[in-house]
């Protein structure tokens, strides 16, 4: 396989976010859903809509997420709709909660290492292609969060991401944290279900990571720990498999005094292993080139 061109930016302002984007050379087609990250009521470290607002419009995406599989304000669609009114996302765009009513759709991992099913909200059927917008950041479960991370629990629906989260043992929400396998095991369901995604929408897509806002925990998290790095930059590419090998190798080469912090927590879940086992599932590869556009 041929190295990913990945694309780097070290401002990061909303205007380098669509010109990163221009750089891809491509055009995302039909209808677009922009996977965004609506941030847990409480966190202070997601991205804000109105930063994300140039690149959403330069497409003329609608910003889709899931439920939750756990308590908090985005667990259910009254309560998620409720979220996305209160953080701004709903004045600016057209916001679809993607499983918001049932059934689920499935998609099949043929292939699949841990999981051979993957289950998404049924309003995917709706979207002709994908924008992976994602908030780069460490993660509590999987170490860190990016673009693979985006693809897998992101996209799944609460049930998916229970099936996930257990390996395929339970769908059930209420069961999820009686069900937890060994870590490796989840890192790789992680790995089968973003494969499901990029099969789905079959080269209809395109990354962006944004390294800004570095805490060891996540979006999803209500409290999390402030930032340990100065931000690094804006990543894009065709490539969810490089975008999240590059943004992991500035992070380790980075000289910040909080790299060991961020980098503890990416090790101490072993994150590299879902971009180990993605990377064997085939649907990218880890060998890149980094291009500056700055």
């Amino acid at each position: 396989m041929e190295k990913a061109k990945v694309y780097f930016c070290k401002s990061i302002t909303s205007e380098n976010v669509v010109k990163i984007y221009e750089a891809l050379g491509c055009k995302l087609e039909g209808k677009v859903a922009v996977k965004v990250h609506s941030g847990e009521e409480g966190n202070q470290n997601y991205l804000h809509p109105e930063f994300m607002k140039p690149m959403i419009e330069h497409v003329n995406g609608t910003v889709v997420e899931c439920n939750t599989a756990y308590d908090g304000s985005r667990n259910t669609t009254e309560k998620h709709q409720k979220l996305m009114t209160s953080h701004g996302w709903s004045q600016y765009f057209d916001v679809d909660i993607l499983d918001s009513e049932g059934p689920d759709k499935v998609l099949e991992i043929p292939n699949g290492k841990v999981i051979n099913k993957n289950y998404v909200g049924k309003n995917i059927e709706n979207y002709n292609s994908m924008l992976v917008l994602s908030h780069f950041k460490g993660h509590p479960m999987g170490g860190y969060g990016g673009a693979l991370k985006q693809l897998s629990i992101g996209v799944a629906s609460s049930a998916g991401k229970a099936y996930i989260h257990t390996a395929g043992v339970t769908d059930d929400q209420y069961k999820l944290w009686d069900n937890l396998p060994l870590q490796d095991k989840f890192l790789e369901s992680m790995a089968d279900a973003a494969s499901s995604v990029v099969r789905y929408f079959d080269g209809k897509m395109a990354y962006i990571n944004i390294m800004a806002n570095l805490s060891v925990d996540c979006d999803c998290c209500a409290k999390a720990e402030d930032p340990c790095m100065k931000d690094i930059g804006i990543l894009a590419s065709l490539d969810p498999i490089a975008i999240d090998q590059a943004c992991i190798d500035l992070v380790y080469n980075s000289e910040d005094p909080g790299r060991e912090h961020f980098v503890e927590r990416v090790e101490s879940k072993h994150g590299i292993h879902t971009i180990e086992a993605a990377s064997e599932l085939g649907f990218g590869t880890r060998d890149y080139e980094l291009i500056c556009i700055d």
